[in-house]
């Protein structure tokens, strides 16, 4: 969908601190920018850009969907991704309901895809949980099979990373 002759934009924040990580990175990218995806714009930026202060909420504003790529930290999502999530939240349109949990956010960006992809040594769930949480709570809606992969990095994770990155890219031109 374009607005007005401007592309849309596939915002993928990352965090790749391990070549595995990495990969999956670039196997994604490799998949939003298939030649046959027209429309998209796909941006790339590492998490750790929010804390170093060269991206804001205005990144996620501007873009019409996303592709959070994270390792499981200790149960959790990275803590760059989670910066990301802190410094962005109220001013993306989360809110906090009266006992400070997630309410229901800004109309205006509810609805938009996004995909996950998380890879950990052991277990991915409370990661897989804790973005869940978030982005459920701003109203984005899932764009496509959520990407665990566990262990060393096979064949057939890089497969489902680029088969992610095309399917919510794809999402972005209806």
């Amino acid at each position: 969908m374009c607005h007005g002759g401007v592309m849309t934009q596939l915002l993928v924040i990352h965090h790749c601190p391990t070549n595995s990580v990495q990969q999956l990175l670039d196997a994604a990218l490799k998949g939003a920018n298939h030649p046959d995806i027209e429309g998209v714009e796909v941006t790339s930026v590492p998490a750790l850009a929010w804390a170093r202060g060269e991206a804001d909420e205005t990144a996620i504003k501007e873009a019409d969907g996303y592709l959070f790529i994270t390792p499981a930290n200790f149960g959790y999502m990275s803590g760059a991704l989670k910066h990301v999530f802190d410094s962005t939240f109220l001013k993306i349109g989360g809110s906090l309901s009266a006992d400070g949990s997630a309410s229901e956010g800004e109309r205006s960006m509810r609805r938009r895809p996004y995909g996950l992809i998380v890879h950990g040594r052991y277990d991915t769930t409370g990661a897989v949980r804790s973005v869940e949480g978030i982005v459920g709570a701003l109203g984005w809606q899932l764009g496509g099979e959520i990407l665990e992969a566990l262990g060393d990095i096979t064949d057939e994770h890089l497969e489902a990373a680029e088969d992610l990155g095309a399917t919510v890219a794809i999402q972005l031109t209806e």
